[in-house]
């Protein structure tokens, strides 16, 4: 069964004369229990289509629905079976852990102890600090008590944009098992991140870029389907390199990578010459590589 079905959605601001396009004929289905991702820069229009989906806001055109409802004429409905959690840390500051998640429960004619079970190895984490003020919480506090709120009416579907976004390493890796954790008791979960490694940790995922869909596949299957060769290469000078790299023939694409550049040649025949002390290595594609050239392709 199809939790979220996205036909067609386009999505513009701005005037006649200065118009900006959030979201281009966006399309793609999300299957119950799945943890899906949608994978993209800032200003890639994520966020407007979780406004969009979690009924915030109105498309220009196309059609959306969660649970089979309709996200505008069944927008009432809708949010009472979902989960929504904001890229901006969205709680009210001056109550406290505890009278946050009291207050969230009481919109949804709900209380703490009836859903406590599906919170509880979350919650548990923050429970010490359950009479501190929101705003006095640390990044990754913050992120388990915001999530705390947005299931503690038991959604079917949650609604994650980014996530993730300005916590440290050890919290983000902590809340994708969460989220593992919440897929494992049935609920369907729809995640953005702009972080490529996230991309693996999803069961399907949609690469999004300028509100343009570019792939709907599995991160393997986006992998798989990657079939170019990728040189991995360091020098004492990196800038000196970039530039050097993407003349030469044969190369598709160069761009940096964490210690190293990335070059994407054009086939496997291609031989480079490189001048002085260069480190070069083959090296398997990843997510964002795929990223890299389907984006490089789609602005082609």
């Amino acid at each position: 069964m199809e939790k979220i079905q996205v036909n067609g959605i386009v999505k513009t601001y701005g005037s006649k004369q200065k118009k900006l396009t959030a979201l281009d004929h966006v399309s793609f289905t999300v299957k119950e229990g799945e943890l899906f991702g949608l994978i993209g820069p800032d200003g890639a229009g994520k966020t407007s289509l979780f406004r969009i989906l979690t009924t915030l806001l109105l498309a220009d055109s196309g059609t959306a629905t969660v649970n089979g409802m309709d996200v505008v004429k069944e927008y009432k409905a809708i949010r009472k079976q979902v989960g929504y959690m904001p890229g901006r840390f969205s709680l009210y500051p001056d109550l406290t852990v505890k009278e946050n998640l009291a207050f969230f429960a009481t919109i949804f004619q709900t209380d703490v102890n009836e859903n406590y079970s599906l919170i509880k190895d979350i919650y548990e984490q923050i429970a010490p600090f359950e009479n501190r003020r929101a705003d006095k919480l640390s990044g990754g506090m913050k992120q388990k008590l915001a999530l705390s709120c947005a299931l503690i009416h038991k959604p079917t579907v949650l609604f994650l944009d980014e996530p993730t976004t300005g916590v440290d390493a050890v919290s983000r890796k902590e809340f994708w098992e969460m989220l593992k954790g919440l897929k494992q008791q049935g609920i369907t979960i729809l995640v953005s991140t702009p972080y490529m490694d996230e991309a693996a940790l999803c069961d399907r995922v949609a690469l999004i870029q300028d509100g343009h869909i570019m792939q709907v596949n599995t991160p393997a299957d986006v992998i798989n389907g990657f079939g170019k060769k990728i040189l991995a290469v360091k020098s004492s000078d990196m800038l000196s390199l970039l530039q050097l790299v993407k003349q030469m023939p044969g190369v598709l694409d160069a761009y940096p990578f964490g210690e190293y550049h990335h070059l994407v040649l054009a086939d496997e025949q291609v031989k480079l010459d490189f001048p002085g002390e260069v480190t070069v290595k083959e090296t398997a594609p990843d997510i964002e590589d795929c990223f890299m050239l389907l984006m490089k392709n789609h602005a082609a």
